[in-house]
């Protein structure tokens, strides 16, 4: 009796373990500790429903086959359930639970509020994909952009902060979008001193008036992530201190989440959305974001703009002799007080001046070149871009300062990008192309920036580039903005992708524009681009930079052809020996085999498991046939076997088919 016992205790304990794993392997789960229990609970109770019909004929061999098929199916169908309603474990799921009502409540109520700002201004239709086929009128076009540039306001900081972004997207809105969405503003009232202090204290570990000698507690801007003031530090040194305002971070999130989930929907149900690629356009937007909201990044951004400012040559200094001292750079970048930066306050050099959108009245008393400042602001960007890979990715005039000695300085780095080595030696070739009006060389430049589809007409886009060229730059005056905008519809006409880098510095092109535009209106920006790159090819070809060049490109050539000559040998004495092969690894890539082996493996699971659920109903409804009781026969015990076969097959493959990537 006692063994009895013991052997059905021990079936009681390890047979919810056994389902829960055999229910795991065969769908390629894994799950903790509680859901494997209520799995293997859920086997067992499936495996009771079904024995319990069967009464004093269930404990027979035949089946038990079939009560144990029950049990694993019951088991994984729980599983299935319970990934669908989860996804990572019910008692995670369940302590989670309350947190995330609360933020689906408040999600909730955002898209309620952004919602109806989408109705209240006409854009419902657009979100919906119920949208008006066809050309609108360019007074529809007006209208639309328009009514998105007010609901972009009404919305919040950071979707102002998108259409900005989208202000420079030539290649995706129409110039009125971009035109439009320009003179996005977003009036923010500063934050109360005490909360300011509160953070100030948070972050340096110290209130601020032992940090800092003097503390300007009214804030000279306001943004709506951050704030900025004066100080003075203990060495007498003036200094702007940026801090970020309580719960920035809380808010940004929040719009982003939103932002993804609608970027998702207008990709599924919106032509549009899936032609200007919203999601992925989401994606960089919110990397620039968080990238924001990290004073510590702006600062290694700031110190990494001006070195390569510095190493570039491109600051704007006076020409001096060989023994001259170097001349005080024309464009200032702020020294960081690294010491003193943090994730939520930065505390910068202060540059003595006035933002560029306000400068204008100054300017003209003092009797500044603008032509002159305005070669200088270019050039900057210019050479940031081209020689030193890192630059000012939002040069907007209010970023841009005219300093009380006449000089021009750039603030805020909290956006700057980066190209790489490859794509900058593509720039200057692009910059050379348009500087001879060259379309095959403005082609072959192209190519070589953009994401290119496996099948491109090189010579029709040759001839495109061609009209294009004779349109804009061969004609007399300095073109139009609309040269930046057809040039990206002739890019987007073809397939051709701008990688994100590129596109970033086109942005900060297209922004600087309107800075220049405030110094000098109709600033010719192609000449000025072809000065630049006429003076970069003189500087590359002098003999200093020459032989430099020349040097950096044996020490990477060198190791090459020192193999080169045993290679050689290698293959002329397989030649001479008839040992010359040439081998083709097909499906070399891991993804690719690992691909066709799921491929392979579901045809396989679907196949078997339609051929035995049909073997199963073959023999159900076979006549006659031997009985292993009263009422059952023998071909009864292998169809329902066969039919539960069947079942957990096509259940794996419907899985498969079906749960998240993660």
């Amino acid at each position: 009796m006692s063994s009895f016992l013991l052997v059905a205790g021990a079936t009681a304990l390890l047979g919810p373990v056994i389902m829960a794993v055999l229910a795991r392997r065969v769908l390629g789960l894994r799950i903790g500790a509680a859901r494997a229990l209520l799995t293997g609970v859920a086997g067992l109770l499936a495996a009771g429903v079904v024995g319990t019909p069967m009464g004093p004929q269930a404990s027979r061999t035949p089946l038990v086959t079939l009560q144990l098929g029950a049990a694993l199916l019951g088991a994984m169908i729980f599983l299935v359930l319970s990934e669908a309603a989860v996804g990572g474990g019910p008692v995670r799921g369940m302590v989670r639970w309350p947190g995330a009502l609360r933020r689906r409540l408040a999600r909730s109520r955002r898209y309620t509020r952004l919602s109806r700002i989408a109705v209240r201004h006409g854009l419902r239709r657009f979100l919906t994909g119920r949208s008006r086929h066809g050309t609108a009128s360019p007074q529809e076009q007006a209208a639309l952009a328009r009514s998105l540039r007010l609901a972009l306001e009404e919305a919040g900081a950071t979707f102002v902060k998108l259409g900005q972004v989208l202000s420079s997207r030539h290649d995706l809105l129409p110039d009125v979008f971009t035109a439009e969405l320009s003179a996005l503003q977003h009036e923010v009232a500063p934050e109360p001193w005490p909360d300011i202090e509160r953070v100030l204290a948070e972050e340096l570990d110290a209130p601020p008036d032992k940090v800092f000698a003097e503390f300007c507690t009214d804030p000279l801007a306001a943004g709506s992530m951050a704030q900025v003031h004066r100080a003075r530090l203990r060495d007498g040194r003036a200094v702007a201190v940026k801090v970020q305002r309580p719960g920035a971070r809380q808010v940004v999130e929040r719009d982003l989440d939103i932002l993804f989930r609608i970027g998702e929907m207008l990709e599924r149900s919106t032509t549009w959305g899936r032609t200007v690629g919203f999601r992925e356009l989401v994606r960089g937007f919110a990397d620039s974001l968080y990238e924001e909201l990290d004073f510590r990044t702006e600062a290694r951004n700031t110190a990494a703009v001006a070195a390569n400012t510095a190493l570039a040559g491109t600051d704007g200094r006076e020409a001096t002799g060989e023994g001259d001292p170097p001349a005080a750079p024309r464009v200032v970048l702020p020294r960081v007080h690294q010491e003193l930066c943090t994730e939520r306050v930065l505390v910068v050099e202060w540059l003595d001046g006035v933002t560029l959108n306000r400068a204008g009245p100054v300017i003209d008393a003092r009797g500044l070149d603008r032509q002159r400042l305005a070669r200088d602001l270019f050039g900057c960007l210019l050479g940031q871009i081209m020689i030193g890979g890192v630059f000012h990715a939002d040069p907007h005039s209010g970023n841009v300062l005219v300093l009380s000695d006449g000089r021009l300085g750039l603030v805020d780095f909290g956006s700057v990008g980066r190209i790489d080595r490859m794509l900058r030696a593509s720039l200057r070739e692009l910059l050379m192309a348009i500087d001879r009006n060259d379309p095959r060389a403005l082609s072959d430049a192209l190519l070589d920036l953009v994401e290119r589809p496996d099948e491109i007409d090189e010579e029709r886009f040759t001839r495109a580039l061609g009209r294009y060229t004779a349109r804009h730059l061969a004609s007399s005056g300095p073109p139009g903005r609309e040269m930046f905008s057809d040039l990206f519809l002739l890019v987007a006409q073809y397939g051709l992708t701008v990688p994100p880098e590129v596109a970033a510095a086109f942005r900060a092109l297209a922004t600087v524009e309107g800075a220049l535009a405030r110094l000098v209106p109709g600033f010719d920006l192609v000449e000025e681009a072809r000065v630049f790159a006429s003076t970069e090819l003189a500087r590359r070809l002098s003999p200093r930079q020459l032989t430099r060049s020349l040097a950096d490109e044996a020490a990477a050539v060198l190791p090459m052809l020192l193999r080169l000559p045993r290679r050689a040998e290698r293959i002329s004495s397989a030649l001479e020996q008839g040992r010359l092969g040439i081998n083709v690894r097909l499906l070399a890539d891991e993804r690719d085999r690992r691909f066709v082996r799921d491929i392979v493996r579901d045809v396989l699971l679907t196949f078997l498991g339609g051929l035995t659920g049909l073997l199963g109903m073959l023999l159900l409804s076979t006549r006659g046939g031997p009985r292993v009781g009263d009422s059952l026969r023998l071909f009864d015990v292998f169809g329902y076997n066969l039919l539960l076969i069947s079942s957990v097959l096509v259940l794996r493959v419907l899985f498969t088919l079906t749960k998240p990537q993660r």
